[in-house]
C-alpha cells in the first residue's frame, strides 16, 4: 500500500507538503500541491479513514438526518436536489456524506448512537419531527448540527423565505383580482405555521376576508389528500375561485379532481402550488408556483456545518435565509379582464 512517506520521495518534498496537498491545504503553493496531487494518484494512493481520524480526530464524514412519513422524500424533486447540493458540497470540502437513522443491522440506534457510531464530524437535519425527543438530544448533544427549515436557540440553520414565499403568492392573486383565495396547509410543522400565518396577515392587509370554510387541512407530498379537500371545496355554495396547495404534487391530486368536475383550469377555477419542481413547467398549463431554492439550501447547509467543524470557535450560529421567487404560469386568470 503507497503511503504518504512514498509519495514524499517520489516528489522530492517533505511529508508535511504531501499532506497538505491531500487535505487541500491553502498555504501550499497551488502548482506544487496540484504535482503531488498529481503523483500521488498515478501511483494509487489511497487515504486512509481510520489512521485520519486517528491523527486528525476528524472523520470528514457528514451525517445526514432526513426521515420522512410519507416516503417520497428521495424520489421528491425537491428534497433530491436539496439532497444531491449537500453531497456535492461537502465532496468539494473533502467530506463523505453518511445517512443517519434508527436502524443498523439488527439494532435499532438512537440518531445521537448512530451517528457517534458513524464517527461523523456533524450532522445535517432535514425533513424530521423536530420536537423528536432523539432529534431534540441530537440538536443539544456535542455533534455540530445545522438544521433545514426549523430554528433552535443558538444554533445554526438553512431556511427558505417561507413567510416572503406566501406573501408574494397571495399579493400576487390580488393583483389578479381574486378576493375568494382557499388554502390547504401541510402537515402541522413549522414550515406550515409560517406560510399560514404569512397568507392570513397579507389578506389582512389587504382587506381581505378568508372564510373558514376556504381553510383546509391537508398533507404534504400526498395528492389523494388534497384531492378529497379539493372536492369539499369545489362542492362549496359558493366556492373559491383559486386554491393555494401546500406543494405541486399535492396540486397533482386538485387537477384530478377539478377535472372529475367537469371544470377547466384556470378559466372555472384557479390553482397555485409550493416548490417549483420541474413537472410544474412540464405540466399544461404551466403551474403558478413559488420556486424554493433547493439547491442553494443544501449547498449552504453543507457549507456552514463544514464552518462550524473546521473553525468550532470563531463560527457564530446564524441562520440563513434562502430567497425563491413566484412562477407566474398560466394557472391562475385574470379576474380584472
Amino acid at each position: 500500500m503507497v503511503k504518504i512517506k512514498d509519495i514524499a520521495d517520489e516528489c522530492g518534498v517533505s511529508i508535511a507538503s504531501v499532506s497538505k496537498a491531500l487535505h487541500g491545504n491553502s498555504d501550499l503553493n497551488p502548482k506544487t500541491a496540484e504535482y503531488i496531487r498529481s503523483v500521488a494518484k498515478k501511483m494509487g494512493y489511497v487515504p486512509n479513514a481510520s489512521a485520519r481520524l486517528l491523527k486528525t480526530n476528524r472523520s470528514y464524514n457528514i451525517g445526514v438526518l432526513f426521515v420522512d412519513e410519507t416516503s417520497s422524500g428521495l424520489e421528491h424533486e425537491y428534497f433530491a436536489s436539496m439532497l444531491n447540493a449537500i453531497k456535492e458540497e461537502a465532496e468539494s470540502y473533502g467530506y463523505d456524506i453518511t445517512f443517519i437513522s434508527h436502524r443498523f443491522r439488527n439494532n435499532n440506534l438512537t440518531f445521537y448512537e448512530h451517528a457517534k457510531y458513524r464517527n461523523v464530524d456533524g450532522v445535517i437535519i432535514a425533513s424530521v419531527d423536530f420536537k423528536d425527543s432523539e432529534v431534540i438530544k441530537l440538536v443539544e448533544s456535542e455533534i455540530p448540527t445545522v438544521t433545514i427549515d426549523y430554528e433552535f436557540n443558538g444554533k445554526s440553520s438553512v431556511v427558505s423565505d417561507n413567510i416572503q414565499g406566501e406573501k408574494d403568492i397571495v399579493e400576487y392573486l390580488i393583483k389578479m383580482g381574486h378576493k375568494k383565495i382557499a388554502f390547504i396547509k401541510g402537515d402541522d410543522t413549522a414550515v406550515t405555521l409560517k406560510r399560514f400565518t404569512s397568507f392570513y396577515k397579507t389578506c389582512e392587509e389587504n382587506g381581505i376576508k378568508i372564510s373558514d370554510d376556504y381553510i383546509k387541512e391537508g398533507r404534504y407530498h400526498i395528492p389523494k389528500v388534497s384531492g378529497t379537500v379539493t372536492r369539499e371545496l369545489l362542492n362549496l355554495k359558493e366556492r373559491p375561485t383559486v386554491i393555494v396547495y401546500p406543494d405541486d404534487y399535492s396540486l397533482l391530486g386538485g387537477i384530478t379532481e377539478i377535472e372529475k368536475h367537469g371544470l377547466k383550469i384556470p378559466d372555472d377555477i384557479s390553482i397555485v402550488g409550493y416548490d417549483g419542481i420541474k413537472l410544474s413547467r412540464l405540466l399544461r398549463p404551466i403551474v403558478t408556483t413559488y420556486v424554493q431554492d433547493s439547491i442553494e439550501i443544501g449547498r449552504q447547509s453543507a457549507k456552514k456545518l463544514i464552518e462550524i467543524i473546521e473553525n468550532p470557535k470563531t463560527t457564530l450560529p446564524e441562520t440563513i435565509v434562502v430567497k425563491g421567487r413566484l412562477q407566474e404560469g398560466k394557472t391562475v386568470k385574470d379576474l380584472n379582464k
